[in-house]
């Protein structure tokens, strides 16, 4: 069995986490890491799994085969300085202190994009692992296949919502329950973190792509989930679209194109990832939903971590939606 560390054990990606590698034919979970809550079982935190005979501890096993950082923005690369694991052990980050290529070397450690359906053979090699941002995954997938095919020719204009779960444990004025039920709001229009690696990516199927990505990300009234849709000027014909598309995602088992229109409970509690085309004129709309805590983020994580070791993409992953 391989052996899991998870750093920063009580937000939600990594109560993800936990469900997901119980439950891993393959893994078991040598330690949960969180100063604050040491010596408290994990299921007082995540109570769903209060049967689960486990604590969270302040102190790190240095040589586990694979550790999940789901620490705080910025605070991954401080860890880093503090800590350090045996030459084997295998790094997986969630947050977005290395996603960028600049950013990608870090104490000697080089960082992978971890995109499956981008650079899945990369992954395969890697040491190390840096998970893509949940609006950035969805978004990716919904523009992947025309970057690769070089038709991303003008502006792309891109709207997203995201649920309450998208910002984290630590509560704030749009966050707490009052405030966000029943209520709909915008927010870091045009300059959204992560268009930085959208932007990487895309390029680095189209290299000459030299237009803008126009992101109005959104807050919605729900847990969890992402509903994306993108627009952009495409020529052809919404059967050579869906050509294309299908085509990118042939080896891509978490990603799945639809001819019929989406919606998010499709997708809830899964690590799906569902796309879907229109053509209006001469502009072609692509729809991608997601769950923002599983393909969005832990479950993508756990993807990232069976290619790492060689087993299959899905395994510990077969997820079904949480439909009423």
């Amino acid at each position: 069995m391989v052996k899991v560390g998870i750093i920063g054990g009580a937000g939600y990606t990594a109560g993800e986490l936990i469900r997901l590698l119980i439950n891993h034919p393959k893994v078991e979970i040598a330690f949960v890491y969180s100063t604050s809550n040491a010596g408290n079982r994990v299921g007082d935190v995540h109570q769903d799994l209060a049967w689960l005979d486990l604590k969270f501890t302040d102190y790190v096993q240095t040589d586990v085969d694979v550790v999940f950082l789901c620490l705080g923005h910025g605070n991954s690369g401080a860890f880093l300085k503090k800590h350090s694991f045996s030459d084997g052990t295998k790094i997986i980050d969630l947050s977005n202190e290395f996603r960028l290529k600049e950013d990608a070397h870090f104490l000697g450690k080089d960082f992978v994009y971890g995109l499956p359906e981008l650079n899945k053979e990369a992954i395969k090699k890697a040491q190390n692992i840096v998970n893509p941002g949940c609006f950035a995954t969805a978004i990716q997938l919904a523009l992947l296949p025309l970057a690769q095919s070089g038709k991303l020719t003008t502006d792309v204009h891109v709207n997203a919502v995201t649920g309450a779960t998208g910002a984290g444990t630590s509560p704030s004025a749009t966050s707490h329950f009052p405030w966000r039920d029943n209520n709909f709001s915008h927010y870091k229009a045009f300059n959204h973190q992560h268009l930085g690696e959208i932007g990487e990516s895309v390029k680095q199927l189209q290299n000459d792509f030299d237009k803008e990505i126009l992101f109005i990300p959104n807050r919605g009234d729900f847990s969890r989930g992402i509903f994306a849709t993108a627009y952009t000027d495409f020529d052809e014909t919404l059967e050579e679209a869906y050509e294309l598309y299908n085509e990118f995602y042939q080896g891509s088992p978490f990603t799945k194109v639809n001819q019929k229109p989406l919606h998010l409970k499709q997708v809830v509690n899964t690590n799906y990832c569902f796309i879907h085309l229109e053509k209006h004129g001469n502009k072609l709309l692509i729809t991608s939903i997601l769950d923002n805590l599983l393909k969005g983020a832990s479950g993508q994580a756990v993807e990232n971590m069976n290619l790492m070791f060689g087993w299959e993409q899905t395994e510990g992953l077969k997820l079904k939606a949480n439909y009423f």
